[in-house]
């Protein structure tokens, strides 16, 4: 199944060189979890701060439960702090 994968500000470094932008297309097995994504790309869990699945928030004690879906969409901020 089709999903997308986003990475926003320094997490983009986590993506493969070869893409364009911050956004990944991707195939993932059915059954695969907001967890599995996060581990796939190898984010540290303290960098995985804010978590959406189409726009809605996902805790993270569900991450290793929501089980992600065709054209859903993962998008992945670390901790921002601002001046």
């Amino acid at each position: 199944m089709k999903i997308a994968f986003k990475l926003f500000a320094t997490l983009t470094d986590y993506l493969p060189p070869n893409r364009k932008g911050n956004v990944l297309s991707l195939d993932v097995d059915e059954g695969t979890t907001v967890q599995d994504m996060i581990d796939r790309y190898n984010v540290p869990e303290r960098l995985a701060h804010l978590v959406l699945v189409n726009g809605v928030f996902v805790a993270p004690s569900q991450r290793a439960k929501h089980v992600l879906r065709e054209s859903d969409e993962l998008a992945i901020w670390p901790p921002v702090a601002g001046g």
